[in-house]
């Protein structure tokens, strides 16, 4: 008797079956042209290839969201609540969601740099080719694959999907959002509403109210174009309403309900109150730029920020233009100033503003040629729910005037793609008419026109491209208007006199995001406010104004070729003025060493944390967050104790509180010096010990309000933290960091 064999899959039928899965996901929809699958694929490849290649060599990237990513893959409480340690003490300045596929895969890979940054990548794949489905579904293959590319190659979409703060996550769920609408609007079904409400609400749970940049536009995409009656639109917009909610209001009511006593100080509040982080520091306080918005203005210390406490050490009034306490109307803290040309500004510009001229011009066109069609016309609900995606997130980003930072902009980079995939691909079936090559060469060329502006913004950075640029952009246009009077060619002819303006017009619009994405993806970035792109030298300092927090924001900073406070750990010192050539290290772009820079710990200091740290529930408290997330990554994951939070200014813990903790030998050491903002008392910013300035920066001899004054100064719960220790235990430098043993006192405890 012959044997069967009983293997899985290994019957005639099964092997069949596993070839047409194959064959379908090589060759596509039936439909579709034998090129669209195959130029899927490799679209995709390509967008992988760009976001992955090199992952780890941004290191930790923003570490204080690194470190929580830590703590929750070693914590389920942690993974939960958004912890900075192990121990839960304090949480994150965000939701907890956007960590959560960081947790699991640091769980699954260990913690490390490419486990940590992979998500990201993956959210960016996820995202193309999500929109690429998207717009397919209604304009087809060729206009999906182009708002693919566009978006894929934005700048600041390159940096963000190689990064781990949380705009990855939430930019791919709005796009999911959009494609449950495009649906929604197809069949007036409930339920892709209510999907669409869900993926807000995880929106919510990355970046809390930011996650809602896209909704006012799909709302009204559908309220406009859904097939149902208004009155049935209307109360299927509430049930995707009340998705949103469950999804989103679950989290909130677990933190809400959850005694103070049992779970984790809720990070950058007044108030340990989760509502106060929803609509205040992550709320409206970074569109208005009052109380919360910036880095002062909070707990103890508020109302007195970095532009106060600056004067006396010589920076001069207003040095961190715009962060001060108050926001105020100078412009959110390293966004520059607020105004409808905010992101065409040397701090946004080359991140995003590349396509957003031709992107409005195709949304003009879609509204255009769809003015007489029925109410449920596609192109006019796509221009609707693109369009008006891009114009409110623009009017957004443009006017807040809270902490605001360029890469923000990533919100604009799918619906510009899609504006431009959708608008470009009908304007060209309908080239035959003036208005469709008249819009075409007007997109072409201002957008050429604004390349080289760009450009010209790093003049040692491949000086010929832009030149490349403008040359394709005046051989596609002249083609394009050409095209009624090479009508008489031939059939070959014109198919030759197609694929050239296509071709030239590619160049034009894609050369120079291309140019900054492969630079982007070559270079090495950290901290928390990086910045896509060469060095630029129209940024408000000298040759290598630096990119990212300091750029015009420190009068004197970028002179030289320097990046603002370059010579900083994890600042860069030369600000890579000149020269050709992509990469390069930028870490923190200017930033401060300990604002979310790759860690600077020493060996020495992070080997003394893990000495006995499992007889302590903390191993170390410090002033800040980042110095705390620092001390973390080095240390293994040791929990370490951020009194003052991000800020530094955090109410998280009083004098009377930590004394109890030291007593009951819950803290093993104290660390001052080097914590960024947030360094008050026993080390300041940057650092500093001694007296430093006052909190008012008057100058005067305040002890312990070292660095910049208020924040994280002797008036906080921190800051009065730091002085007792100082006062109480005897300091040893360890690793050029000063630190106290709270296990044995001084003489004076």
């Amino acid at each position: 008797m012959t044997a069967t064999s009983t293997q899985p899959g290994s019957s005639p039928a099964a092997r069949p079956a596993r070839g047409r899965i194959a064959a379908r996901l090589l060759r596509g929809r039936p439909g579709d042209p034998v090129w669209a699958r195959p130029a899927l694929l490799v679209l995709l490849l390509a967008t992988g290839l760009l976001y992955m290649a090199g992952l780890s060599r941004n290191g930790w990237a923003n570490e204080f969201y690194a470190a929580a990513a830590q703590a929750g893959s070693q914590s389920w409480k942690a993974f939960l609540f958004g912890s900075l340690d192990r121990s839960n003490f304090i949480t994150v300045d965000k939701p907890a969601g956007f960590l959560w596929p960081m947790d699991l895969s640091a769980r699954l890979f260990g913690v490390n740099y490419w486990s940590l940054l992979l998500p990201q990548a993956l959210a960016g794949v996820a995202t193309v080719g999500v929109l690429y489905t998207t717009v397919r579904r209604w304009f087809g293959p060729g206009p999906g694959l182009i708002a693919g590319a566009v978006t894929a190659l934005a700048p600041v979409a390159t940096l963000i999907f190689r990064f781990n703060d949380p705009d990855a996550f939430i930019t791919l769920m709005a796009v999911l959002a959009a494609y449950a609408v495009t649906r929604a609007i197809e069949s007036g079904r409930t339920r892709w509403l209510a999907l669409a409400g869900v993926l807000f609400g995880l929106g919510f749970l990355g970046k809390m109210l930011a996650g809602f940049l896209a909704l006012p536009a799909l709302a009204l995409a559908y309220l406009i174009c859904g097939p149902p009656g208004l009155g049935q639109r209307i109360w299927q917009l509430l049930a995707g309403g009340a998705g949103m909610l469950a999804t989103a209001g679950w989290w909130v009511a677990v933190v809400l309900l959850t005694p103070p006593a049992g779970r984790p100080f809720v990070g950058s509040t007044t108030d340990n109150n989760i509502l106060n982080l929803t609509f205040g520091y992550n709320g409206l306080s970074r569109l208005t730029g009052n109380r919360g918005g910036g880095f002062g203005g909070a707990g103890p210390a508020a109302g007195r920020g970095l532009g106060a406490a600056a004067g006396a050490a010589g920076r001069g009034p207003g040095a961190f233009a715009g962060a001060g306490g108050g926001g105020g109307g100078g412009g959110g803290a390293f966004g520059g100033g607020t105004g409808i040309t905010r992101l065409f500004t040397p701090e946004w510009g080359g991140q995003i503003s590349w396509l957003i001229p031709a992107a409005l011009i195709a949304f003009l066109a879609m509204l255009w040629v769809s003015r007489r069609a029925r109410r449920t016309d596609r192109t006019r609900a796509a221009a609707v729910m693109f369009g008006g995606w891009l114009v409110v997130a623009e009017l957004v980003l443009s006017y807040m005037s809270g902490t605001t930072h360029s890469y923000y902009s990533v919100a604009l980079a799918p619906p510009i793609g899609a504006l431009v995939g959708i608008g470009s691909f009908g304007l060209w079936r309908i080239r035959h008419t003036w208005f469709a090559r008249g819009a075409m060469s007007v997109a072409i060329a201002v957008t050429a026109a604004w390349a080289w502006v760009l450009l010209s913004r790093s003049p040692g950075w491949f000086p010929w491209l832009r030149v490349v640029i403008v040359v394709a952009a005046a051989g596609a246009v002249g083609l394009i208007l050409a095209g009624p009077v090479l009508r008489t060619a031939t059939a070959r002819s014109r198919m030759l006199l197609a694929v050239v303006p296509v071709s030239l017009a590619a160049i034009a619009v894609l050369g120079g995001p291309l140019a900054y994405s492969l630079d982007t993806a070559a270079s090495s970035y950290g901290g928390a406010s990086p910045s896509a792109g060469p060095a630029l030298t129209a940024a408000g300092g000298g040759p290598g104004g630096a990119q990212g927090f300091g750029r015009g924001g420190f009068p004197g900073a970028g002179a030289a070729g320097r990046g603002a406070f370059g010579d900083f750990p994890g600042g860069s010192a030369d600000g890579r003025a000149g020269g050709g050539g992509f990469g390069g290290a930028r870490a923190g772009r200017g930033d401060f060493g300990g604002i979310g820079g790759n860690a600077t710990v020493s060996t020495a200091l992070a080997k003394l944390l893990e000495t006995g740290a499992s007889n302590y529930t903390w191993a170390a408290a410090t002033q800040t967050s980042d110095a705390a997330a620092s001390m973390e990554l080095a240390s293994g994951g040791v929990p370490v104790m951020a009194l003052g939070g991000f800020r530094g200014t955090d109410p998280a813990l009083s004098l009377a509180g930590f004394e109890r903790l030291v007593s009951a030998h819950e803290i093993h050491y104290y660390v001052g010096g080097g914590g960024g903002f947030g360094g008050g008392g026993a080390g300041g910013a940057f650092g500093g010990r001694g007296t430093g300035d006052t909190a008012d920066g008057a100058g005067g001899p305040e002890r312990g309000a070292g660095g910049f004054g208020a924040i994280g100064g002797s008036s906080s719960y921190a800051g009065q933290i730091a002085a007792w220790v100082e006062a109480h235990f005897t300091p040893q430098t360890v690793g050029g960091m000063t630190v106290y043993n709270l296990a044995t006192p001084g003489p004076s405890w």
